[in-house]
């Protein structure tokens, strides 16, 4: 017994935020999954990048894909996929216990495409299709751009991730998208059970407020923002639009917290999972945040359906300076912004080894 325990006492579901071939290769994925109960996982190109870039454990098949002809996106996607698929193949039981609320990988989208609409919605398609398992989410981010290829992929029965989301009107564009694309398939005459989830990210807001704002303020902001938006997840849920869609065999797209490791040196290593306990929710956790709470963790409640006291937080972190609207625009364009940085890393690791490799036969 673990104190991830309470976590999942609470109703909510754990998911790791990583996946490399090593932790697949090695038994660690298995490991979390029986000790910690872990449900799910996710993926982003920042933490591929890290994976083929740390370890050798790609090297025969960036080797072989080379030489076979494939470069850059197609032999990443198909990399990427060999390791989704087997995650995928783990949380099955889980995915068919809880009829598909549950139990899913992500894949995230080429964040080249992240202002191409019509490419990211073909692109989606084209994954979901090549992964072969229905217990894969595409990634799109939340971006105004990205927000009616969400609603198209939903309506072509592609299961969505809602990457990139920092704030309450983010998430709610992201929600009425999905809403939408259920209601189009509702109204085609198809099954309108499509999976989706949308991804807040939280501990961003502290690092990039930290300088404007005071002490006692500081390592608020994000979780603020989690409880604002927790209520409009709630109160979407208990509308009458929602339950309709739900009488007709939908799912609730879940609310899910990322970016849920503690920046900040001097703050609690497991600041934002205690404070964004939560039923019905999603906490992906970086496998080192995620060993930190099942060791010493600790839950003093749930989030409170009205929000708790996230309007009174936001109007003092409002007043010390801080403009809570446009720093959402900022984070949501820097995170897409950082992981085009990472893909085209990524892109570029990926050929500097298949030359290599290729050196070495």
């Amino acid at each position: 017994m673990t104190h991830l325990q309470s976590l999942r006492d609470a109703g909510q579901s754990l998911w790791l935020d990583n996946i490399t071939r090593e932790i697949l290769d090695d038994g660690t994925l298995q490991r979390y999954i029986a000790d910690f109960a872990i449900t799910g996982l996710t993926s982003n190109p920042t933490i591929f990048d890290q994976a083929i870039g740390d370890s050798d454990a790609y090297d025969a098949g960036i080797r072989d894909k080379a030489a076979a002809g494939k470069r850059d996106e197609v032999l990443f996607v198909e990399l990427a996929l060999e390791d989704l698929r087997r995650a995928a193949d783990l949380f099955r039981p889980v995915f068919d216990a809880t009829d598909g609320v549950d139990g899913w990988v992500s894949m995230e989208l080429s964040p080249l495409l992240a202002a191409d609409t019509s490419g990211s919605i073909e692109a989606a398609r084209r994954i979901f299709a090549q992964a072969e398992r229905d217990n894969l989410f595409v990634k799109i981010p939340g971006t105004p751009e990205g927000i009616p290829a969400i609603e198209e992929s939903i309506f072509a029965g592609v299961p969505i991730n809602v990457t990139l989301l920092f704030s309450t009107e983010q998430y709610l564009a992201a929600a009425e998208a999905y809403l939408r694309g259920i209601e189009r398939r509702i109204g085609a005459g198809l099954d309108p059970k499509v999976g989706s989830v949308a991804s807040l990210f939280i501990s961003r807001w502290d690092k990039a407020g930290a300088e404007q704002l005071p002490a006692e303020l500081h390592n608020r902001l994000g979780i603020a923002v989690g409880q604002q938006t927790y209520r409009a997840y709630r109160e979407l849920l208990a509308s009458d639009r929602w339950k309709k869609l739900a009488a007709a065999g939908a799912q609730p797209q879940r609310l899910l917290w990322a970016s849920t490791g503690t920046k900040d040196p001097n703050a609690p290593d497991t600041l934002y999972v205690e404070a964004l306990a939560a039923p019905d929710t999603i906490n992906t956790m970086p496998e080192k945040t995620l060993r930190a709470f099942a060791d010493h963790g600790k839950v003093g409640g749930v989030l409170a359906d009205d929000g708790g006291d996230s309007a009174d937080m936001l109007a003092k972190i409002a007043a010390a300076g801080v403009d809570i609207d446009a720093l959402a625009a900022k984070l949501q364009e820097e995170g897409a912004d950082s992981f085009v940085k990472s893909w085209k890393q990524l892109m570029q690791r990926i050929a500097n080894k298949a030359k290599a490799l290729d050196g070495n036969r």
